[in-house]
């Protein structure tokens, strides 16, 4: 069940927040109200994908959890109780880490499953892992799935970084860009006004645009912060909206090259998921559930959705995702091939495999598109704005 954090008052009128778990937020609030509390606000906890598990509480890195996930499935292997096992990692941890196992390790101790333990920390461990560790301890077979848990959990660092990393240097070379657009219109372009005025002379259309640009930068500086300010709150208001949530993720796909990045690692996370999902004995339908709560795009998350009820009603799961062109024919096919011979978990992760690299080709075409465009629209700059600069002294030399 999902988590919801409050803040609220109890009945000596003291301000309290916390968390508390329940199927949905009219449950949550009755159980608070159950609890005497008065529920000023009531929000669902976000669950974040394995690449976003940085997290504030406790301190707690995604590679921390990595580490925890390894060490734990190494020990549990070699025949350590599970119990000793979070004991060994609460001595040998770093501090914010130490308070997080030594926590589960309580509740543990205390009659509690692991699973339920981690389930108390939905902020450091998802759903997803949730409901791997409660399929492994079902099955006996923890160990295997904490190894297979951290093995997709580095895969997922590894390929988002390298994603990431295209990007840098575009944003880097644009934040350059207007540093130095910036530091033009504050510092040198009004040196050169008050030595054009003192020429008298008449001044091209590009330079008086420049200067008056210049001089409302230098003057309502405050108001341009307020409204980069305002835009962006503006917008991130407007992005949670339904509405603008789907008109943002939507176009964001129809974005040349970009968009077909986004497409690559969405079906990259999709497939992986769901393979280690199913390959760890979770039905299909809740398999299905979980992959749909993680989709970050709301395009993907609403079509993942009726694949799901179609599943459901007894379609199978290719001809579901046949029906939607965010789905390449390659996946549904292969799928098909795939609850043919009951191998879909095999299948799925050889489908991650390919759109890995289909996305790291996806990168390097939009590196490759993005480094000339911005050299160009850099060139387009600097030389108009030179051009703003030089073209009334060239007319005063003309002049003498």
């Amino acid at each position: 069940m999902p988590f919801y954090i409050y803040k609220g008052k109890n009945e000596y009128g003291e301000n309290i927040k916390g968390k508390v778990e329940a199927k949905t937020i009219e449950s949550a609030v009755q159980e608070l109200t159950s609890r005497k509390l008065l529920v000023i606000s009531i929000k669902p906890m976000s669950e974040d994908t394995f690449v976003q598990l940085t997290t504030a509480l406790f301190g707690v890195g995604f590679n921390d959890v990595v580490t925890f996930t390894r060490q734990l499935s190494t020990m549990i292997s070699a025949g350590l109780p599970l119990a000793n096992g979070l004991s060994i990692l609460v001595r040998q941890s770093e501090t914010s880490m130490s308070r997080l196992v030594a926590e589960i390790l309580r509740e543990i101790e205390g009659g509690s499953s692991f699973a339920k333990s981690l389930a108390h920390h939905p902020t450091v461990f998802t759903r997803l892992y949730v409901q791997l560790v409660t399929a492994g301890e079902a099955g006996g077979v923890l160990d295997e799935v904490l190894e297979r848990l951290a093995d997709n959990m580095e895969k997922s660092k590894s390929f988002n970084s390298k994603v990431k990393g295209a990007m840098i240097y575009p944003v880097i070379v644009l934040i350059a860009m207007f540093l130095v657009s910036l530091i033009m219109m504050i510092f040198v372009i009004p040196q050169l006004t008050e030595m054009y005025k003192d020429f008298g002379t008449d001044l091209p259309l590009a330079t008086e645009i420049l200067i008056a640009v210049s001089e409302f930068t230098t003057n309502f500086w405050w108001l341009i912060i307020g409204g980069v300010f305002g835009a962006v709150f503006g917008f991130k208001s407007w992005y949670k909206t339904k509405a603008g949530e789907l008109f943002i993720d939507r176009m964001l796909l129809k974005i040349p090259i970009f968009g077909i990045l986004i497409q690559k690692v969405m079906l990259t996370e999709f497939s992986r998921t769901l393979a280690l999902l199913l390959s760890a004995g979770i039905s299909i339908l809740r398999a299905l559930e979980i992959v749909t709560d993680g989709v970050g795009n709301v395009v993907y998350r609403n079509a993942l959705a009726d694949v799901k009820s179609q599943v459901e009603k007894g379609i199978t799961i290719s001809q579901a995702m046949s029906k939607y062109h965010e789905f390449p024919p390659i996946l549904h096919q292969m799928i098909s091939v795939g609850e043919e011979t009951g191998k879909l978990d095999e299948i799925l992760n050889k489908l991650s495999h390919y759109f890995e690299q289909e996305s790291e080709q996806a990168v390097k075409n939009l590196t490759a598109a993005i480094e000339p465009l911005i050299m160009i629209v850099l060139g387009v700059g600097v030389g108009v704005m030179v051009l703003a600069v030089i073209m009334p002294i060239y007319s005063l030399v003309a002049e003498f």
